[in-house]
């Protein structure tokens, strides 16, 4: 069993691969990476341009808290001691002429800068509210704070406040969630721009070259994930209208060479009813042209399957034909089944050796498979997927002879595809539990597998 092809075929392409993208989770690292650059970024700058007013305000409410504490002392001194005040207030005060032990002989350790500067600033801010000015000294030891001197008429009394290190690390919050959210949405905007807009302004660049002379090359999947889903799509359409553009190409090519014999032997003939067979070949070359460009659309109807497959074989005629039909409706289009059924017993009654055997049984729920058998040699291994190309004959020499123009197993394989399955071919190891039964030694068949369509 064979298909006929034309001279010079063209061989059928592969559909064009499409790069894959980058993986997700290196793309996650990215993107990570990014959102922890843009937000530290922004807390540097935040804190250069914010976190000095902030500090600012800091000391500003210190400052005033001191002030108070220091007016308060001042005041409670005159009616007690400086252990009765401590007690009963809780403030940390020292007697003497230096707050620490040691102070003007040999202090214990050097305050630190900033310490410095914030003793300094709370000083003026102190000389400021207060009628005097005080002594403010940095503690040295202990926890980190100034010794203000405070105005007593006994003796000199000190007072400590503590001072908290002006904000450095860890940042102050609001900084730091301004911060978040300025790199969240930086990286957002980068993520919009280079995963979502530039792969969809290449897509539409290449949309718009649709339809022009030169198709465009398949576009790399790559950004989201619904955008490389929406490219792989547009991929397979070009793959679509290449494979259509080219069987287009290669049937007006073939029918030059089809319709040349049975023309040419009409010239010949020198009576008008020897050219009944040459008229039947143009009429049946016309309709396999036909059926292969699709030029008919059918709804899918749901039918028992096994009624229309024997009313397809009835193009036998009286040719050995045995029927292995197991009972099951499936929803197909009726019409392109027959004429897969048909093309197949055609091809089998002119290239395959009888009798033949006719076989449909179900593939799981929804599935079928139609089996054509014959006892001939059938179509090497190698050469079955050229067998379903369209006009192309694995014997040249049968070229146009009675109508055959390679399109029986390609219009075959087309509906097959459109009914969710394909054309596959069976070797007599594959016939044990399939027609054995009632016609063994089989050597070829083919088998045409499809599912149930939606019906409407």
């Amino acid at each position: 069993m064979c298909s006929c092809p034309t001279d010079g075929p063209v061989p059928p392409e592969a559909a064009p691969t499409v790069p894959a993208g980058r993986g997700g989770r290196r793309h996650g690292l990215l993107y990570l990476a990014v959102a922890l650059g843009t937000t530290a970024l922004s807390l540097l700058l935040l804190q250069l341009l914010i976190g000095r007013r902030l500090a600012e305000q800091q000391l500003q409410q210190l400052s005033t808290q001191v002030t108070a504490n220091v007016v308060l002392a001042e005041v409670a001194l005159e009616r007690f001691s400086p252990p009765v005040l401590a007690q009963l207030s809780g403030l940390r005060l020292a007697v003497g002429p230096g707050p620490e032990a040691g102070w003007l002989a040999s202090p214990a350790g050097s305050p630190d800068r900033r310490l410095r500067l914030q003793a300094r600033w709370l000083r003026t801010e102190l000389c400021r509210h207060l009628p005097r000015c005080p002594v403010v000294w940095p503690s040295r030891i202990g926890p980190r704070g100034v010794w203000v001197e405070l105005g007593s008429p006994l003796e000199t009394v000190w007072l400590f406040a503590p001072l908290p290190s002006l904000r450095g690390w860890p940042p102050d919050p609001r900084l730091l969630s301004l911060a978040l959210v300025v790199g969240g949405l930086m990286t957002g905007l980068l993520y919009l721009a280079v995963e979502v807009q530039r792969p969809l302004r290449q897509l539409e660049q290449a949309l718009g070259a649709v339809g022009l002379e030169e198709r465009p090359a398949a576009v790399p999947a790559r950004g989201a994930a619904a955008v490389r889903q929406l490219t792989q799509h547009f991929n397979a359409m070009l793959a679509r209208l290449e494979r259509a553009s080219r069987e287009r190409s290669t049937m007006l090519a073939g029918i030059a060479h089809d319709l040349r014999a049975p023309l040419t032997r009409l010239r010949l003939r020198q009576d008008w009813a020897g050219a009944e067979a040459d008229l039947r070949a143009l009429e049946r070359i016309t309709r396999q042209f036909l059926l292969f460009a699709g030029a008919e659309q059918e709804v899918p109807l749901l039918v028992p399957l096994e009624q229309l497959v024997a009313e397809a074989a009835a193009v036998v005629g009286e040719a050995a034909l045995t029927m292995e039909l197991e009972p099951m409706q499936r929803c197909v289009r009726p019409i392109a089944i027959s004429r897969a059924v048909t093309n197949l017993l055609e091809n089998a009654m002119a290239h395959g050796v009888p009798p033949l055997v006719l076989v449909l049984r179900a593939r799981g729920d929804e599935g079928f498979e139609i089996q054509v058998w014959d006892r001939g040699a059938g179509i090497a291994a190698e050469q079955w997927a050229g067998a379903l190309a369209p006009f192309q004959r694995l014997d040249p020499a049968r070229g146009g002879q009675e109508g055959h123009c390679g399109l029986g197993l390609a219009i075959a394989e087309r509906i097959a595809r459109d009914h969710g399955g394909g054309l596959v071919r069976l070797t007599e190891a594959d016939a044990g539990a399939a027609p054995g039964s009632s016609a063994g030694g089989l050597g070829f068949g083919v088998g045409l597998r499809g599912r149930s369509l939606p019906c409407t």
